[in-house]
């Protein structure tokens, strides 16, 4: 499914400039995944994936913006993710979505952990250009 293919319901907008700004991530998202009566255990996978992709932009790019929509697609009702940076980007996708790579030396399990977690994922980098991760969740 593609997102051009849903609409968008409601929209939060969330800027990244450091740290700090994960705990905020997580409130805000809970309070916008609450008011689309998205399930506990859904919101969980989102917002894990969510503070996952915060993170890397503060290691990776120091500054980004995340996006998540509500989106509708028939009787499908889904959660929209999609964090950008213009940070250094990554030389080689394919290597940083295999399980243990790291070139921070943390474990690995990032990005692959993201897409493991969500239903739908797209990752366009450029290499000093930065990077956008766009992930959908879908629920009947």
């Amino acid at each position: 499914m593609s997102a051009r293919d849903a609409e968008a319901r409601a929209m939060l907008v969330l800027r990244i400039d450091d740290d700090s700004d994960i705990p905020v991530v997580l409130v805000r998202l809970g309070a916008f995944l609450a008011t689309q009566g998205i399930e506990a255990s859904e919101g969980a996978r989102i917002a894990t994936a969510t503070v996952e992709l915060a993170t890397n932009i503060v290691k990776y790019a120091k500054r980004g913006i995340i996006r998540v929509r509500a989106l509708q697609l028939g009787s499908l009702r889904g959660i929209e993710v999609e964090a950008e940076d213009k940070g250094p980007g990554i030389a080689d996708v394919n290597l940083a979505l295999t399980d243990s790579y790291s070139t921070s030396g943390s474990l690995g399990l990032g990005l692959p952990g993201v897409r493991r977690l969500m239903d739908d994922f797209d990752i366009r980098s450029t290499v000093g250009s930065g990077t956008t991760v766009r992930v959908r969740r879908w629920m009947s």
